[in-house]
């Protein structure tokens, strides 16, 4: 799935970190939803997953554009 097909729920590529390096949420077209963060090693997932830490305020923002 190319990141063309996502929608986008947060940030708006202008930030500080650039335009495709921020922690965002996407949204499928299935419906479910891709998360762009930091690696994190906090714990080992099951394989085949992985786990990436994002900020509070990417989520709050992904809440607002789903209108939750």
């Amino acid at each position: 799935m190319a990141r063309e097909e996502l929608t986008r729920l947060t940030g708006n590529g202008n930030g500080t970190c650039g335009k495709d390096d921020c922690p965002n949420i996407y949204r499928t077209a299935s419906g479910s939803f891709v998360v762009q963060g930091d690696v994190t090693s906090i714990f080992q997932p099951p394989q085949g997953e992985g786990l990436v830490e994002i900020p509070e305020s990417v989520l709050r923002e992904a809440v607002r554009a789903l209108g939750w």
